[in-house]
């Protein structure tokens, strides 16, 4: 059916009729299913530019202006001059889905190589091959892996008739999204022969941000930037003054909100709380991060299109590339970092209705939150250094896991890293692993601090945004440098509130109850990290059954929106050390009698036993705080408290961000067991002990404390820790 259809559209598009113009408007009919479509403004001057200029440009277009139809008509236009096929670079695989779907249906032959499709490469090759392919997308990830860059690359590019680059403020480091895989289509773009055709499209950019693309495209670039402002969208910002409220109002509110939307929040943590408690209300919600499985994000993303459920309580991970028309709605639980991002997020709504509502809930925790996110992105020259140290030491590829166990990185920033090295040819990625080019390097310190004050500038203007009197829309296509900007006459502040700011009162008791809830499982760790011996620390393989802890109980995660709060006050730098307050301590205890109970097959207590006694651990930070909860749950629990254990070696050292290698070895034999202690352990005579904690991050502290006291004579050891970082 596909390749009738194709057919088709070549023969709509052929030359005889008349001018390209004649042919683009044939082939964007049968496109979109009516004979009556025609151009959006700027639209036909792309394609032209690229059929009939073999030009290189970039649109700037607002959310649902069609950006698509741009590339898919230049596609069939080029291919029925004699072109090769378009390669397009996407960068998620929804958007993936869609693009393919969506050409599909208008006979466009499309097909993606991504890490989901894996058992498909072989036939797309052959695909290729044999020219039955219009349209090849690709991830930006594809472009660095070694065997697709030296084996299929260099065909492709001999080929290619057509170059996209979709979402392209992801290839600059000054864009709210930016991502180093996008960085080597610079280099893609270099070995295209001047002849092929290169787009490159993006809703959101700012000028800075659009400089920035043009450079990395080429000389003579065609930018076409169209109006930013959405008139479909009704925007509007309620404060209210913590998360209590703000789900309340969700759990008023929600079923009143048109149709199905989205509800975006800050973290997993928050997203998957919001989504449990909604649910528990009888609301149709499922959450979704970076944690759910792909298979099952597909299948959420299919329910919301199919109007099954009423939202997707989301991070960014549900952003660009999901595409449904009539999303009626977009609520967030707290604020992206700029208004840049926002706009983006909120671009997934109204794209094919005429009305649809965003409304922002900010929370008191929002900057926190940006701050993290903004220093963990940020390279830092010392970790580079180490990086580029042990891979010339090493003299021969050294793969991410064995990188790790050589300089205190976590593999996540660490991956991060070298794609900026990669990126700035300091090393590439070839079979087994990474390896030093060889190349010179030095840290460019100016320009990453005007990148983190940009950032700052964001951040402030997401806050002027939330306290603006004037429109909120003109405010944000301002920032997004669009010379258009007007009052759009719909926002609360142009047309009055649209939305009720009542709050029932269950409603806040629920939210509240659910906030309240506490506790959650701490993982034991089971496995010591690989190449510890290279750091002294004589472990590895699996931690012994009798030196590991059971699977503990922490109070909160740092994130959560309930006691996650509270956590975040006690551990702000500066914060006084203070004795555990009543609340929190009665919310321990609830947690221990849950934990304690035997539910189903669940023995209580993780099948070890109830604890004979508590110990503690010798913190250096808030050691009253955590004294105070050892004796509260000692007197409550009726269990002897026998104390803290000791610092060894002047206590652990490091600090949180590393990784778990470089944690343990600054852990390693640093918390011990004092005399006093061991022999009231032993006469416990093998009995369980609960160890109480105040922060954990690495979990590599309690592992290390448990070890040693299981190795002093106590039976399992519990921990039970207030706070849980990440």
């Amino acid at each position: 059916m596909a390749d009738t259809q194709n057919t088709a559209l070549r023969s709509a598009a052929a030359p005889d009729p008349g001018s390209t113009k004649t042919q683009a408007l044939a082939v964007l009919r049968e496109l979109v299913g009516h004979p009556e479509a025609d151009f959006h403004d700027g639209q036909f001057e792309a394609i032209e530019a690229l059929v009939d200029g073999g030009r290189r440009a970039l649109v700037v277009q607002r959310t649902g202006w069609g950006k698509s139809a741009v590339y898919f008509v230049a596609s069939l236009l080029l291919r029925r001059r004699g072109a090769g096929p378009t390669l397009i670079v996407s960068p998620l695989l929804a958007l993936m889905r869609d693009q393919v779907a969506a050409a599909a249906r208008a006979g466009v032959r499309a097909v993606a190589i991504n890490s989901a499709n894996q058992l498909e490469w072989d036939t797309v090759r052959e695909q290729l091959a044999a020219d039955e392919v219009d349209v090849l997308l690709v991830s930006p990830e594809r472009l660095t892996n070694p065997s697709f860059r030296e084996n299929q690359l260099p065909e492709l590019i001999r080929r290619t008739g057509l170059l996209v680059i979709d979402e392209a403020h992801c290839i600059s480091d000054w864009g709210h999204d930016f991502r180093p895989d996008y960085r080597r289509i610079a280099d893609l773009i270099t070995q295209l022969p001047d002849s092929v055709p290169v787009l490159a499209t993006t809703a959101t950019a700012n000028s800075r941000v659009v400089h920035d693309i043009e450079e990395q495209l080429g000389a003579g670039v065609l930018t076409i930037r169209g109006t930013l402002g959405r008139d479909s969208l009704r925007l509007g910002v309620l404060a209210l003054p913590n998360s209590r409220e703000r789900l309340g109002w969700l759990l008023t509110h929600l079923a009143d909100l048109p149709g199905s939307g989205i509800i975006y929040t800050l973290t997993v943590s928050a997203a998957e709380d919001t989504a449990r408690l909604l649910a528990e209300a009888g609301h149709e919600v499922q959450a979704y991060t970076g944690r759910t499985d792909p298979a099952d994000r597909e299948r959420a993303e299919q329910l919301l299109k199919d109007n099954q459920v009423k939202a997707l309580v989301a991070t960014s991970a549900l952003g660009m590339g999901f595409d449904k028309p009539d999303l009626g709605f977009v609520v967030h639980l707290g604020a992206p970092s700029s208004p840049v991002a926002y706009y983006q997020q909120v671009g997934r709504a109204g794209r094919g209705a005429a009305n649809a509502d965003v409304l922002l809930l900010p929370g008191s925790e929002d900057r926190d939150i940006w701050q993290y996110f903004a220093t963990a992105s940020m390279p830092s020259e010392e970790k580079a250094s180490a990086v580029l140290t042990a891979l010339a030491d090493a003299g021969t590829a050294v793969s991410t896991v064995a990188l790790e166990a050589r300089v205190d990185l976590r593999r996540t920033p660490l991956e991060l890293l070298l794609k900026v090295l990669a990126v700035d040819g300091a090393v590439e990625r070839v079979g087994g692993g990474w390896r030093s080019t060889g190349q010179p390097w030095f840290y460019d310190a100016e320009r990453y601090r005007r990148i983190a004050e940009a950032r700052v500038d964001e951040q402030d203007s997401m806050v002027i945004y939330q306290d603006t009197a004037g429109c909120r829309m003109e405010y944000i296509t301002s920032v997004l440098d669009d010379e258009t900007a007007h009052a759009c006459g719909r926002c609360d502040n142009c047309a009055g509130r649209w939305f009720p700011a009542d709050i029932a009162e269950d409603a806040t008791a629920a939210a509240g109850q659910t906030l309240s809830r506490a506790g959650g499982v701490l993982e034991a760790r089971l496995q010591w990290p690989s190449g510890m011996d290279r750091l002294g620390v004589p472990v590895k393989g699996k931690i012994k059954p009798d030196e590991s802890l059971t699977d503990g109980r922490v109070l909160a995660r740092l994130t959560d929106l309930g006691w996650g709060g509270a956590m975040r006050e006690i551990f702000a730098a500066g914060a006084e050390d203070r004795q555990v307050d009543p609340a929190m301590l009665q919310a321990c205890v609830q947690v221990l009698r849950e934990w304690a109970t035997p539910v189903g097959r669940n023995p209580g207590w993780s099948g070890a036993g109830r604890p004979a006694a508590i110990v503690s651990m010798p913190s250096r930070s808030k050691p009253e705080l955590v004294r105070s909860l050892a004796r509260g749950i000692s007197e409550i629990g009726r269990m002897p408290y026998l104390g803290e254990l000791d610092l060894g070696h002047g206590g652990p050292t490091g600090s949180r961000g590393g990784n778990s290698a470089y944690r343990l070895a600054g852990v390693w034999d640093r918390v011990v067991v004092g005399p006093e202690l061991e022999a009231a352990l032993a006469a416990l005579d093998g009995q369980g002990v609960m160890l109480i904690d105040d922060l954990v991050d690495s979990r590599w502290t309690v592992t290390v404390a448990g070890r040693a006291l299981r190795r002093a004579g106590a039976g399992a050891v519990l921990p039970l820790v207030l706070g849980q970082a990440g």
